[in-house]
């Protein structure tokens, strides 16, 4: 592939990622709104959200299995539309019925689409022959931050769904539309993917299990400081309502900022020691949360959380990358992305209530200690990128 074609294929992929973020945020930001819109009681929405996640896993399961039939770009063309739709879709019913339904093919969507863009940037990462994965995640930050922001606006407007979600959602779907073609395709057999037959199916399970807790470790982390970093902040460290809205926002912003500088680190120190550091770095960010005296010490931890836990989700997709059936790899680690999240919040919780919140705070902060043995299983040979170690881009991203 030419150096002008990967241009415009990583520009693609990296919008594809912007929006994902974005669309995800305008979900999840408003589902006070949702409920009331659906009537929905408080007893039934844990079970709504809950579906969400488990259907992702589904659906990045089922992208997997097609990754030995069809392209990357081809699943993430037909999804990421789908999950735009879907998302128009929120705004526009009224009944419970209606708003499961929706969140099903949302739920599928966002999974195969998830595998599939993490799919294709691997493939654009080995082309280049050095880092660019933290870089996509980077936008998604971006998309959720953006996403996130709009949800406020449309709230502090008063705007109804059916006038919020549907033309974001349409104005979002003619980006993706429009740029598509840019992505390019190729018809034959994606790189990495196996003759089919026992062997072959087997292979992708070989080195990926250390990976697989990487990821839902991280995701356990992820999930903490996206469920209980605000009630934390107000009712164990004293902090006022207003000041309870800034942890989720600041490890929001270092995430991205994180993930902005993390390809140079990668290309300078290697993907083990920046997945490695980010260990580290999150599981003091938990140490700090759970020792914080007042409300700005804990806001401080989960500023540097963000920092930590940025760099380790997407050097472990780029590690899985490097497996046979790369492709089937990628979607099966994507699927505990989904498995840590949902065991994450409810975990961190039920520990919380049972025993004390900042004693809760140790779960995730041994869990990333746990991952230091396996952050070896990132690194590959020829991965310390940079100073004359890029490998040559002879890679098939189609």
């Amino acid at each position: 592939m030419t150096d002008a074609r990967l241009r415009r294929g990583r520009r693609a992929l990296t919008l594809t990622f912007l929006v994902q973020g974005a669309a995800f945020a305008l979900l999840v930001t408003r589902i006070p709104a949702i409920q009331r819109q659906y009537g929905i009681p408080d007893a039934h929405l844990p079970a709504y959200l809950a579906a969400v996640p488990v259907l992702a896993g589904l659906g990045s399961a089922a992208a997997g299995a097609l990754a030995a039939r069809v392209t990357p770009t081809t699943l993430l063309r037909w999804a990421q539309p789908v999950v735009l739709l879907a998302l128009a879709g929120v705004g526009l019913g009224g009944q419970g019925w209606q708003l499961g339904a929706i969140l099903g093919v949302f739920g599928l969507a966002v999974g195969a689409l998830d595998a599939s863009m993490n799919m294709r940037g691997v493939r654009l990462q080995q082309a280049y022959g050095r880092s660019i994965m933290l870089g996509f995640h980077a936008a998604y930050s971006l998309g959720g931050i953006a996403g996130a922001t709009l949800a406020w606006g449309g709230a502090r407007l008063g705007l109804p769904l059916a006038h919020f979600h549907p033309p974001l959602a349409l104005v979002l779907l003619a980006a993706v539309l429009l740029s598509g073609h840019a992505h390019g395709d190729r018809p034959d057999r994606p790189e990495g993917a196996a003759p089919r037959g026992h062997d072959g199916e087997r292979a992708p399970w070989a080195g990926l299990l250390p990976l697989c807790l990487v990821m839902a470790f991280a995701y356990i982390g992820d999930a903490t400081v996206s469920n209980w970093s605000a009630a934390y902040v107000q009712d164990v460290l004293g902090g006022s309502e207003a000041l309870a809205t800034l942890p989720y926002n600041a490890y929001m912003a270092t995430t991205l900022l994180g993930r902005v500088a993390g390809d140079r680190a990668v290309q300078r120190y290697g993907p083990a020691s920046v997945v490695r550091g980010g260990a580290l770095l999150a599981a003091g960010g938990f140490a700090g949360v759970a020792a914080a005296p007042g409300p700005w010490t804990g806001i401080t931890a989960f500023t540097v959380l963000g920092l930590g836990l940025s760099v380790i989700v997407p050097q472990t997709f780029a590690a899985a990358g490097k497996r046979a059936r790369a492709d089937t790899a990628v979607a099966r680690l994507n699927v505990f992305t989904y498995a840590g999240y949902l065991v994450g919040a409810p975990l961190v919780g039920a520990l919380g209530a049972a025993w004390s919140p900042r004693w809760a705070m140790a779960v995730p902060l041994a869990l990333l200690l746990v991952t230091l043995p396996y952050a070896g299983s990132v690194a590959g040979r020829g991965d310390r990128y940079g100073g004359g170690h890029e490998r040559p881009r002879t890679v098939d991203v189609g």
